[in-house]
C-alpha cells in the first residue's frame, strides 16, 4: 500500500520562524466551527490566501512554519518581497531543497483571522499529498495555527471547534495528558510493551501529519528486533524515500488508554530525523484517529476522549501495493512498489503499471480510502484491471494478512 506521509523532515524550516505569528477569532466570537475532510489519516481543511482560493491544506502540528508545496500558488496569489533560501541538512544540492519564504500572507480560515502568518513555498513538490489522498493539496499548516487556538478534533462528525487559548469547552469524560511545546512541536510521554514484555517510557511527538500509528527510533536499539516484520517504504523526506520495516508491538498506553497489537514503523537508523530535541518517535493518526482530540497549547495539554473508532483493530495493507493518483481529476492509479513476497509480487505486478479496476469498479469511481479500506480484507480475493506494456489484462490477488 501507498507509504505513510512523513512529513517531519520539512521541519527544518523551524528554524525560520518568527515570533507574533497567529490566527484569532474574528469579531470577539466564543468559538468557531470548521469541517474538515479526512482522507488517508490526514486531516485537510481549505483556506483562502490573499483573497485567492479555496485551497486543501492538511492540519500537522509536526510543522513549524507554514508550507506550501504546490509552488504554482507563488504566481496565484500574488506575494511580493518573498526570498529564496537552501534548506539544508536534507537532501542534496538540488531544486527540492530550495523554497521561497513569503512575508506576511492574508490566510482566511472560515471565522478566523490571521495575523503576520508567512510560509515557505517548496520549488519541488516532492511530497505530492494530492496523489496521495486522491484531492488536490496544497501545503501543510501547524505551530501558527495550534499555538494561538484551543483546537478541538471530532472525528465521529469532521468538525473541529477552535476557541481562544484556554476557553476550550471539555469533552465530557476526557482524560488530560501532560505534553510540553518543544522546538513548535508538542510531545507527551507513552509506554511501550514489545511482544516479549519489554515496558518503557517514551518521548514521542504528537504529529497529526503522520498516518502511521506509532514510529519508534531509538526505541528500536532499546527493544531489540521483532519477530515478525517486513520491510517497507515508511515515507519521503527532501532527499528522498525513507526505508525500514513495520511490525507489531504489543501496546501503547496513554494516560489511562491501553491500544493493543498496534502496527509500528521502524525508520533505518540513516533516515531517523535531525533534531536538537532528544526524543523516541512519534504518534501519528493512526493512533490519534481512535479520539476525539483537545490540543490546548497554552495549557500544555491534550484532552483525549475514545470515539467510535477506538476498538477497531490495526490493520495494514494485505495486497503489497503502493500506489498514487494522477492525472487531470487524480482518478488514475499508478503502482509506485511492489513489496517482495507479498501478494501482489506473486502475480506478477510491477512498478508502473496502472491499475484500471478492482472487481469491476472503476479507480476513478473509487477514493484513496475505499481503496485502502479492499486492501485490508484478509483473505479476501480481488479481480484486479490492469494497464500494462500498452494493453489491459485480468488478474486475480488474494489479500493476506502480512503482519
Amino acid at each position: 500500500m501507498m507509504r505513510h506521509i512523513w512529513l517531519c523532515a520539512v521541519l527544518c524550516l523551524s528554524g525560520l520562524y518568527a515570533n507574533g505569528q497567529f490566527f484569532s477569532l474574528k469579531d470577539n466570537r466564543k468559538s468557531v466551527d470548521i469541517p474538515f475532510k479526512f482522507l488517508r489519516n490526514l486531516v485537510i481543511i481549505q483556506l483562502n490566501i490573499n483573497n485567492k482560493g479555496p485551497y486543501n491544506f492538511v492540519l500537522d502540528t509536526g510543522v513549524g512554519l507554514m508550507i506550501i508545496t504546490d509552488s504554482s500558488l507563488a504566481d496565484s496569489i500574488n506575494i511580493a518581497g518573498a526570498r529564496k533560501i537552501k534548506l539544508t541538512g536534507l537532501g542534496d544540492d538540488d531544486e527540492a531543497s530550495e523554497a521561497i519564504v513569503t512575508p506576511a500572507l492574508n490566510v482566511d480560515i472560515r471565522g478566523l483571522v490571521s495575523n503576520g502568518v508567512s510560509a515557505a513555498i517548496l520549488k519541488t513538490d516532492i511530497f505530492n499529498l494530492s496523489g496521495y489522498t486522491g484531492v488536490p493539496v496544497h501545503g501543510l499548516i501547524g505551530y501558527d495555527f495550534f499555538n494561538s487556538l484551543a483546537v478541538k478534533i471530532n472525528f465521529n462528525d469532521s468538525i473541529l471547534t477552535v476557541y481562544p487559548p484556554g476557553k476550550a469547552k471539555l469533552f465530557k469524560k476526557s482524560q488530560r495528558v501532560p505534553i510540553t511545546i518543544e522546538d513548535n512541536k508538542p510531545y507527551l510521554q507513552a509506554y511501550i510493551t514489545m511482544p516479549d514484555g519489554s515496558r518503557v517510557l517514551n518521548k514521542l511527538i504528537v504529529d497529526l501529519g503522520a498516518g502511521h500509528p506509532v514510529s519508534l527510533e531509538s526505541s528500536a536499539k532499546k527493544y531489540g528486533d521483532l519477530r515478525n516484520k517486513i520491510p517497507a517504504n515508511l515515507g519521503i523526506a527532501l532527499n528522498g524515500p525513507i526505508f525500514g520495516y513495520i511490525g507489531r508491538i504489543k501496546e501503547v498506553e496513554i494516560g489511562k488508554y491501553k491500544l493493543k497489537d498496534v502496527i509500528a514503523s521502524f525508520p533505518d537508523e540513516n533516515y531517523e530525523q535531525r533534531t536538537n530535541i532528544p526524543r523516541d518517535g512519534n504518534i501519528g493518526a493512526g493512533i490519534l484517529k481512535k479520539f476525539n482530540l483537545l490540543f490546548d497549547y497554552s495549557n500544555n495539554a491534550l484532552y483525549l476522549k475514545p470515539n467510535n473508532n477506538f476498538k477497531a483493530p490495526f490493520e495494514h495493507d494485505m495486497s503489497g501495493i503502493e500506489y498514487y493518483l494522477t492525472g487531470n481529476d487524480l482518478s488514475h492509479m499508478i503502482v509506485t512498489r511492489v513489496a517482495p513476497d507479498s501478494p501482489a509480487d506473486e502475480i506478477g505486478l510491477l512498478r508502473g503499471d496502472e491499475i484500471v479496476s478492482i472487481n469491476f469498479k472503476p479507480i476513478a469511481k473509487m477514493t484513496a480510502g475505499e481503496i485502502d479500506n479492499i486492501f485490508k480484507t484478509p483473505g479476501r480475493s480481488l479481480l484486479l484491471e490492469i494497464f500494462h506494456d500498452g494493453k489491459h489484462e485480468r488478474v486475480v490477488i488474494n489479500l493476506r494478512r502480512r503482519i
